[in-house]
């Protein structure tokens, strides 16, 4: 009767140890925010396959709100850009408001993220007459858990800086200097559980994913 008993608590210990690993593996997902890369070229995004992670970014108002929260339950199209200083994003916005009545009637949402501060944000929203949602990435959270952040070159932080008259906080590369970090732009398409299904990511700035691939890839996430 003892070795019984004994059988069944070790048993039993044994399935509080699995569920206990379970959760620890399954349902405890630290965010690990990527280093930094040194050129656009050498950036490690994240792919197809690989969940939304939950990250702090601001609202408009500057509220904390996590990325994962803002999908809530609804396939998104979440696309990272420059700043509203950069002509080539601020006509991938123009684009973007284009097909927003296309990616709405498919059940998508549109979620911009960028370094910009929220009072830029806003400006953006009334200059571009947009009515998708904007977020301020000012602290890099989503551009180093995406994998998308890079420093720019020194020469091209000064000009930036200068002739953009930018209020983006430098921050310090391996070498001790103080640098302007951007994300490689990049649009990822996701389903309602945050899964993301297709992603875009150019180091060239100038080349952005075309609306129409955009809706393609959309239509085809839906079904």
């Amino acid at each position: 009767m003892t070795k019984t008993n004994n059988s069944s608590t070790r048993a039993l210990l044994s399935a509080l140890l699995f569920t206990l690993l379970s959760l620890l593996l399954f349902t405890a997902k630290p965010v690990m925010a990527k280093t930094i890369a040194e050129s656009p070229t050498a950036i490690s995004p994240l792919l197809n396959g690989q969940e939304v992670p939950s990250i702090q970014v601001k609202t408009l108002n500057g509220d904390n709100i996590d990325l994962q929260q803002l999908i809530q339950g609804k396939p998104s199209v979440i696309f990272f850009y420059r700043g509203g200083w950069c002509p080539f994003c601020n006509a991938q916005m123009g684009q973007l408001q284009a097909i927003e009545g296309d990616l709405l009637e498919m059940g998508f949402q549109l979620i911009g993220v960028s370094p910009d501060a929220p009072e830029e944000l806003r400006a953006s929203m009334t200059k571009n007459d947009l009515n998708y949602t904007l977020v301020s990435d000012a602290k890099l959270n989503a551009m180093r858990a995406f994998g998308l952040a890079y420093f720019t070159s020194q020469a091209i932080s000064d000009r930036y800086m200068a002739k953009m008259q930018l209020k983006n906080k430098l921050w310090k590369n391996a070498a001790g200097e103080s640098r302007l970090v951007l994300p490689v732009p990049a649009v990822y398409i996701t389903d309602k559980t945050g899964l993301i299904h297709f992603q875009y990511i150019n180091p060239n700035y100038k080349v952005r994913a075309e609306p129409k691939l955009i809706l393609t890839a959309a239509s085809l996430i839906r079904q």
